[in-house]
């Protein structure tokens, strides 16, 4: 889909209808899209439960989609919206990936790649953090309530 110019809530809205699809699959509701040239060519929620799987990210699904889209295994250009903090692993993928920025909806003060030492993004990259973090963080609260009290 082809965008007029819009805003990083704009692109952040399809990150959580990404994270909401991961909800209703029962999966940890994370969502994430990459766009390039205001246009998104990727999207992913996590399916680490689904393909059995720990692997399955949201982040690493929809950097594949990206790399597979533009035929490149470097995303330069390119920006991730994702609706929680990346894990050291997502991180590391963005890393190796080069994106040009990385925007976050709500921090992951349990598992987020922000709790490690060091460097661990691209030097290049830029970070934008709390974009429609409340919205991924009451979705993240509400499905791990759900679980608690069915289990």
């Amino acid at each position: 889909m082809n965008y007029p110019l819009y805003s990083d809530e704009f692109f952040m809205n399809e990150a959580l209808r990404e994270a909401r699809k991961a909800f209703d699959e029962d999966e940890v509701p994370v969502g994430a899209v990459v766009v390039s040239q205001n246009t998104i060519i990727a999207r992913g929620h996590n399916l680490t439960e689904t393909l059995c799987d720990v692997t399955a990210h949201a982040e690493i699904l929809a950097i594949t989609s990206a790399e597979n889209y533009l035929g490149s295994k470097y995303l330069n250009g390119c920006t991730l919206y994702v609706t929680l903090e990346p894990c050291l692993m997502c991180a590391a993928a963005t890393k190796w990936a080069q994106l040009d920025r990385l925007v976050i909806g709500a921090s992951d003060p349990k598992a987020g790649y922000s709790l490690v030492q060091g460097e661990v993004l691209h030097p290049a990259t830029k970070v934008e953090t709390g974009i429609l973090g409340d919205i991924s963080g009451e979705m993240l609260k509400a499905f791990f309530k759900a679980k608690r009290e069915n289990h």
